[in-house]
C-alpha cells in the first residue's frame, strides 16, 4: 500500500470531512508562486483615495488654522504667549490645576526654591510682607485689561502662613494666585515648578488652629510625584533616548542573531516551558503559604475573606500549573514540531539576514506618514473656538478652552482612522514581505540560492502584486480600531455621567471588540502567509487559512504556545539587559541630581519592550509562516517529494511510520 493511500484512510479516520478542503499542489509546483496576479485592487484604490481625502482635510487645516495656536501655551485670558500682543512674552507660568496661566519672558527662577510671601497671579506678582524676592525677578505680561482679570488683594490673597494656603485666590492650588517657585522650562515654552519647590513647601507646615497649613497631601502629593517623575526623566532624556532607542535596537539585533543557534534556541524553549510551569507551581505555594501565615497570626490582622481569597488564588494557580504539565505531557509530539519549526524558523533568519533589518523600512514608513498626519491634526486641532471656562471656586476665576464644532470634529475622526488604516497597512506590508521570503526558503530545493537579496525581490512582488490584500486585512483592523476608539469616547461620556449600568454595558462591548480584533489579526496573519505562497486574493487566503488552522488545531496551538513563550523570554531579556545598563549608567552620570532612577529607568524598560517586540514580531511572522509551509507540504506531497528537511522530515517519517502501523493493525 502506497503512502498516499495511507494517508488518504488515516486521515479520513482523523479529519473527517475536513479532508475534502486539504490543500492540493497546483500543476508544476514549486515553491510560492512565480504566476501572480494583482489581488484586491479595489481596497488598494480605496486606500489611495483615503490618503488623498486626508490631505483634503490637511490642506482645509493650513488654511484654516496655525499649527503655533496649538504647540504654544494658552494663558487664562485666552491669549497665546509669544504671538501677536504676547509676543515677548512666548512663556507660561501655570498659576492652578486648571490650566490657567500667565504668559512670561523668561521662567522665573528662585534661589530659595520657594518664597510663601510673594504670589504669581492673574494680574501680575503680589508680595506680602516678609517677601525675599524682588518684584521684578519675573517679567509678566499686561494684564490689567484682561478679560477675567483678578487681582490680590489681603483679604484674598492673604500671604500669613497661617491661612494662604486656604484663602480665596490661592485656594489650595485652584486659584488665581499661587506662591513663586523655581522652575524649569518644559517643551521650550512651559515653566514647570522644581519637584524639590514642592518639597520645600511641605517644610513650610505650620499650623493654623487644629490644621496644618500648606498641606497638600488632600491636593499636591499626586503633583508632587508627577513633578518629580517628570523632572527625572526630563534631566535624563538624552540617556533615555540612548539605551531606549539606540542601545535597545543593537540588543535586540544580537539577540535575533542568538536565536540562530541552535542549542541556545532549544535550551530556551525547554526552559521557558519548564519555568512558566514552575513559577506557576511556586506562586501558588507562595500564596498558600501567606494564607496559613495569615490565619495563625495572633492576634489575626487580616480578615477572614482575605484569607479566604488568598487561598483560592493558590488553587487557581496550582490548578493552572497542572494543567500547563498535563498539556505539555499530551501535547509533547507537537511540541517537538513546534521547536523543530522554531529551529527552522531560526535557520530561515540566518540564509537571509537582511529580514531582521527590515522593521527599520517599516519605520521609516511609519514616521514619514506620522510626519505629515501630525502637520495636519495639528492645524487641524487650532481650527477650533476660544470659549470661557469659569473655575468651580470661590472666587470667579476662569481659563480658556477649546471647543469644536461637528465638521472639525467629523474630520478629527476620519484623520484618527487614517492614522489606523495605514498603521496596520504597513504592519500588513511586512507582513506579507516577511512571510513570502521565509515561504522561498521553505520551498526550496537548494536553499544555498536562497539569501539576502530575497528580501528585496519579495518586496518587490508584494508592492507589485498584493498591497490591496494588504490593505483590504488593515481596513478590518483599522475599522474595529475606530469602533473602540469611540466607545471609549462613549466610556468617558459614561463615567462623567455617573452612569453605572452605561459603563457596565461599554465595557463588556469594549472586552468583546478586543477579542474580535484579536481574532481578525491572528486570521490576518494567516491569509497574509497564504497569500504569500499561492498569491491568492484576502478572502479566499482568510477561508484557506481557517480551514487549515481547523484541520490542524493542535499544531496551531502548540506552536503558538512555544512562539510565545520564545518571544515573551526574548522581549523580557532584551529589556532587563538594557535597563540594567541604562541603570548603571544614569545612576553613576546623574544620581545625584535625580529624585529617582526608578522613572527613566521605566521609561527605558517600556521602549526597549517595544523594540524587542518589533525584532522578534520577525522572528514569530517566520515561525509562523514555517508552520503553515509544513502543513502544506504535508497536505500536497507524500515521501521524497516533501521539502521538509531535518528535524521536520524526521516527524514526517515517524508520523507517516505510526500511520503505516495504525493501517496494518486495524486490517488484522
Amino acid at each position: 500500500m502506497s503512502l498516499s493511500s495511507i494517508k488518504k484512510i488515516s486521515g479520513s479516520q482523523d479529519s473527517g470531512d475536513f479532508d475534502k478542503n486539504k490543500l492540493t499542489a497546483p500543476p508544476d509546483f514549486d515553491g510560492p508562486t512565480s504566476n501572480r496576479r494583482c489581488t484586491d485592487i479595489l481596497f488598494a484604490l480605496i486606500i489611495v483615495l483615503c490618503w488623498i481625502a486626508m490631505t483634503a482635510i490637511g490642506i482645509y487645516s493650513l488654511k484654516s488654522g496655525d499649527y503655533r495656536v496649538v504647540l504654544y501655551p494658552m494663558d487664562y485670558s485666552g491669549n497665546i504667549c509669544g504671538l501677536e500682543s504676547m509676543e515677548e512674552y512666548k512663556k507660561i507660568v501655570y498659576i492652578n490645576s486648571f490650566g490657567g496661566g500667565v504668559c512670561v519672558k523668561e521662567c522665573p527662577s528662585v534661589p530659595d526654591l520657594v518664597d510663601p510671601y510673594t504670589l504669581i497671579t492673574y494680574n501680575g506678582v503680589y508680595q506680602g510682607e516678609g517677601a525675599t524676592l524682588s518684584p521684578d525677578f519675573v517679567e509678566i505680561a499686561d494684564y490689567s485689561n484682561a478679560t477675567g482679570v483678578l487681582t490680590c488683594s489681603q483679604l484674598t490673597c492673604n500671604t500669613d502662613l497661617g491661612s494662604s494656603w486656604n484663602s480665596p485666590g490661592i485656594l489650595r492650588g485652584n486659584g488665581f494666585a499661587y506662591y513663586a517657585t523655581d522652575t524649569f522650562t518644559v517643551l521650550g515654552t512651559r515653566c514647570v515648578s522644581h519637584p524639590s519647590a514642592f518639597e520645600k513647601i511641605e517644610t513650610l507646615n505650620i499650623t493654623g488652629g487644629d490644621n496644618p497649613v500648606l498641606d497638600i497631601d488632600s491636593w499636591n502629593e499626586v503633583q508632587r510625584i508627577w513633578n518629580n517623575l517628570y523632572g527625572d526623566i526630563y534631566e535624563a532624556r538624552y540617556f533615555i533616548i540612548l539605551f531606549g532607542l539606540g542601545a535597545s535596537m543593537v540588543i535586540g539585533f544580537l539577540y535575533t542573531q542568538l536565536l540562530r543557534i541552535q542549542f541556545i534556541l532549544g535550551f530556551m524553549i525547554w526552559g521557558s516551558i519548564l519555568a512558566s510551569i514552575g513559577i506557576l507551581f511556586f506562586c501558588g505555594g507562595y500564596a498558600y503559604t501567606v494564607a496559613n501565615e495569615w490565619r495563625n497570626a495572633d492576634p489575626q490582622v487580616q480578615s477572614d475573606s482575605n484569607i479566604m481569597a488568598a487561598k483560592i488564588c493558590s488553587y487557581v494557580l496550582f490548578g493552572l500549573g497542572a494543567l500547563a504539565f498535563f498539556v505539555t505531557v499530551f501535547l509533547r509530539k507537537q511540541i517537538q514540531l513546534s521547536m523543530a519549526c522554531v529551529k527552522a524558523a531560526a535557520r530561515a533568519m540566518s540564509a537571509m539576514p537582511t529580514m531582521t533589518l527590515f522593521p527599520f523600512f517599516q519605520i521609516i514608513g511609519f514616521l514619514f506618514f506620522m510626519l505629515i498626519w501630525s502637520y495636519y491634526a495639528v492645524h487641524l486641532a487650532s481650527t477650533g473656538d476660544i470659549t470661557l471656562k469659569e473655575l468651580p471656586t470661590i472666587a470667579t476665576a476662569t481659563v480658556r478652552t477649546y471647543t469644536f464644532d461637528d465638521f472639525t470634529k467629523q474630520c478629527g475622526w476620519y484623520l484618527i482612522f487614517c492614522l489606523f488604516w495605514t498603521g496596520a497597512f504597513i504592519t500588513a506590508v511586512g507582513e506579507i514581505v516577511i512571510s513570502m521570503c521565509v515561504s522561498k526558503w521553505y520551498f526550496s530545493r537548494d536553499k544555498t540560492r536562497v539569501g539576502s537579496c530575497t528580501l528585496f525581490t519579495s518586496i518587490k512582488d508584494t508592492f507589485r502584486y498584493h498591497l490591496g490584500t494588504a490593505a483590504f486585512g488593515s481596513f478590518i483592523i483599522a475599522v474595529t480600531k475606530l469602533i473602540r476608539a469611540f466607545v471609549t469616547y462613549l466610556q468617558k461620556k459614561a463615567k462623567d455621567m455617573d452612569n453605572k449600568v452605561g459603563q457596565a454595558i461599554l465595557c463588556c462591548f469594549q472586552c468583546c471588540l478586543w477579542c474580535f480584533e484579536k481574532i481578525m489579526k491572528f486570521l490576518n496573519k494567516n491569509a497574509y502567509i497564504q497569500t504569500a505562497i499561492f498569491g491568492t486574493p484576502f478572502c479566499k487566503s482568510a477561508r484557506e487559512a481557517f480551514s487549515l488552522i481547523i484541520r490542524n488545531a493542535g499544531k496551531v496551538a502548540s506552536i503558538s504556545y512555544v512562539s510565545t513563550l520564545v518571544l515573551f523570554v526574548g522581549k523580557i531579556f532584551i529589556s532587563a539587559v538594557t535597563t540594567a545598563a541604562g541603570y548603571v549608567y544614569i545612576d553613576h552620570e546623574l544620581g545625584h541630581l535625580l529624585y529617582s532612577t526608578a522613572g527613566p529607568c521605566a521609561l527605558i524598560f517600556i521602549l526597549s519592550y517595544f523594540i524587542g517586540e518589533m525584532f522578534l514580531s520577525i522572528f514569530d511572522m517566520s515561525t509562523s509562516t514555517i508552520l503553515q509551509c509544513f502543513v502544506a507540504d504535508e497536505e500536497m506531497f507524500d515521501g521524497d517529494e516533501c521539502y521538509a528537511e531535518g528535524e521536520l522530515r524526521k516527524w514526517i517519517d515517524d508520523f507517516e511510520e505510526e500511520e503505516r502501523r495504525l493501517v496494518v493493525g486495524g486490517k488484522n
